[in-house]
């Protein structure tokens, strides 16, 4: 299309696994009968993709958080020092809890944004809250793995390094930490309200899933 150019991004910190790219349009210009939508409701479906994105975001850190307090286990169970296991001090059973708070937490934020998305309720703020937390607990997590590893932590030989390189994109994309919290500010203070699409996405089953998956 005239007008329009993509890209792909390099070098990039983390998620080197997936594909990151970038679009410009330059006086493009669009034929009536490839109208999404409504006309004048372009940056509602704009927003309204980025709840979906906010969603995914919200699911990938908290797996970040239990990869986390995974390894850190796994770590902690096997390591040495001074003749006793390091799960036996005191400051690395500190962290390992703190990480399994925040998995508990991010987990059922993000499954309370699913109900409500799966049942056609307003979620914005809920995704949001959710996007916000894991996103922020995932860094936390990360960085309080690379610790209980200690200098291992900070080679590539163990995947925590990647946790955090990874973790910390999240935090930036579909919304900073900072726009979120004014977010959920606004909300509690009465100064923003959600409001409903005009259309939503069905709602999601698993037998869905599991009939597309058997053909």
């Amino acid at each position: 299309m005239k007008g329009f150019s993509s890209g792909t991004i390099h070098g990039k910190l983390g998620i080197r696994a997936g594909n990151t790219g970038y679009f410009s349009l330059q006086d493009v210009r669009v034929p009536k009968e490839n109208l999404v939508g409504e006309e004048g409701e372009g940056f509602k479906i704009a927003m309204f993709a980025l709840e979906q994105g906010r969603y995914t975001v919200a699911a990938g850190a908290t797996g970040v958080i239990r990869a986390s307090r995974d390894a850190s286990v796994s770590y902690a169970l096997q390591r040495e020092t001074f003749g006793t296991k390091i799960a036996n001090h005191q400051l690395v059973k500190q962290k390992i809890a703190e990480m399994e708070a925040d998995y508990q937490i991010a987990h059922l934020l993000w499954l309370r944004a699913g109900y409500l998305k799966n049942t056609g309720q307003a979620n914005a703020r809920a995704t949001s809250l959710a996007k916000w937390q894991a996103t922020v607990r995932s860094e936390k997590a990360a960085s309080m793995a690379i610790e209980v590893h200690g200098a291992n932590g900070y080679s590539n030989d163990y995947p925590v390094e990647r946790y955090l390189r990874n973790c910390k994109a999240a935090i930036i994309y579909e919304g900073t930490r900072d726009i979120h919290t004014l977010m959920q500010a606004d909300w509690a203070l009465g100064l923003k309200s959600e409001k409903s699409a005009r259309k939503r996405l069905p709602p999601w089953s698993p037998a869905d899933a599991r009939g597309a998956a058997a053909d």
